[in-house]
């Protein structure tokens, strides 16, 4: 099996990145994922865990946990979805994507325990994402790692991912989003969330709304959960930022620690002191966690796409934000770190969400938008987009071509002009691949 065989055999079952997804709980029997991580020895339960779960902030979380760890001297997994070029992305070790050939020496291993339970299929057939969480587990066992940090794919009490027996449970920001699946208010998506508390663990929870707030306090009381909270146990303070940093000091609960991370918005900060938390949270439990080890670690982080600037001259940013919360956040963000004369929008997004919410977030601050879509299955029709901006006095111009959305607007703006690409991470990774062909420089 090479490569391109091994990618058409993980997609060749069912796709809920890719597809609508069932709202019905029986579609994510974690039995099946128990069932198939048996065959395989259990690889889930070799490595210590990190299990983030939220809305907006968990990616970002995870990539500053695994850098911390890291840079603290453990062989630390990432396993995060979804993934913005290549496959790969979603499964590292110390930073480096699991190779082509790592990975489809690994499918045709798994391959005959994966045909075996669905076969069976006692509580019902494998996914696409089932496979590829198993993949990482598996991996992180080949690789012997010291921790794995495991990032949720949707909501949590029912993803695949919760079969880890976590030493830190991670809950970022809760916002509305995959309502037809987690639910229609903020208590019932922070239930599900919540779904990741595990009896007498450790958690640690970004700042969130007395809805939310209650739903998390309730279910650590229920699971006997210690509950640390990020906003008062542990505090931040912004110190300043420039085009490609921002320094802040973190008040943890051990410690104060003077940080600089590559990563621009007020909401990092926020994912900076939550990671902080947890940290603390290893460190207390006999990890050998320094303040150096942190302030190494958030230095050195990567994580692509979120408010990333491509290019100075036309200012160029590209955002993944695709809920209204997360455009609010965006169009703050770019207000507070930079300064442009006008401002140009391209948005795509998926299917899913909710446009009208994203549109009305975003509105005030753009002169000029363009409508696009990626090449994801999934993605919207530009006609609805546009007619949701023309609901608001703004005429959006249209290409369903995302290669073609950049140059267009590229001849709109001048020197001191921002141009945004947003409203899906799919849109954002064909925007960044596109600036690469153009040579746009910092």
């Amino acid at each position: 099996m090479d490569y391109q065989q091994a990618l058409d055999y993980i997609y060749s079952f069912i796709d809920y990145e890719r597809v609508p997804r069932p709202r019905h709980a029986a579609n994510y029997d974690l039995r099946r994922m128990e069932e198939l991580l048996g065959r395989l020895d259990n690889p889930h339960l070799k490595a210590k865990s990190v299990h983030i779960a939220g809305t907006k902030g968990k990616g970002s979380t995870a990539a500053m946990m695994a850098s911390a760890l890291t840079a603290s001297g453990y062989t630390t997994g990432l396993n995060t979805s979804p993934h913005l070029h290549t496959f790969n992305e979603r499964i590292r070790v110390g930073g480096e994507l699991i190779s082509e050939a790592e990975l489809a020496s690994l499918v045709e291993r798994l391959k005959p325990e994966v045909e075996a339970v669905n076969r069976k299929a006692t509580y019902g057939q494998l996914t696409t994402f089932e496979l590829m969480t198993a993949l990482g587990f598996a991996y992180f066992e080949l690789k012997a790692v010291d921790f794995q940090v495991i990032e949720v794919g949707l909501g949590g009490r029912l993803d695949a991912t919760n079969v880890v027996q976590p030493e830190v449970c991670i809950i970022t920001s809760i916002s509305f989003d995959h309502t037809e699946v987690l639910g229609n208010t903020l208590a019932e998506i922070a239930a599900e969330q919540a779904g990741i508390i595990k009896p007498n663990s450790i958690v640690v929870a970004s700042p969130h709304v007395d809805e939310v707030n209650r739903i998390i306090e309730q279910t650590c009381l229920t699971c006997r959960a210690e509950l640390v909270r990020v906003g008062s146990d542990v505090t931040w303070q912004s110190l300043g930022f420039d085009f490609s940093r921002q320094s802040l000091r973190v008040k943890g609960r051990l410690a104060s620690y003077e940080l600089s991370i590559p990563l621009l918005g007020q909401h990092q900060l926020e994912n900076a002191a939550t990671a902080v938390a947890a940290l603390e949270v290893l460190a207390e439990r006999g990890f050998r966690i320094s303040g150096d080890s942190i302030t190494k670690g958030l230095a050195q982080v990567s994580w692509p796409g979120r408010l990333q600037v491509l290019s100075r001259r036309p200012l160029l940013v590209v955002d993944g934000a695709h809920n209204p919360d997360s455009a609010r956040k965006l169009r703050q963000s770019l207000e507070r770190y930079f300064d442009f004369d006008r401002a140009i929008l391209i948005i795509g997004a998926s299917s899913d969400k909710d446009i009208a919410g994203i549109v009305s977030e975003l509105v005030p601050l753009f002169d000029k938008v363009i409508v696009t879509r990626s090449i994801h299955p999934r993605a919207m029709a530009t006609a609805p987009i546009a007619a949701e901006f023309s609901q608001h006095g703004v005429e959006a111009q249209e290409t369903d071509d995302i290669s073609a959305a950049l140059p267009l607007a590229l001849t709109l703006a001048g020197g001191k002009d921002l141009i945004c690409v947003t409203g899906s991470l799919f849109v954002v990774a064909g925007a960044i691949e596109q600036a690469g062909k153009l040579c746009l420089t910092m």
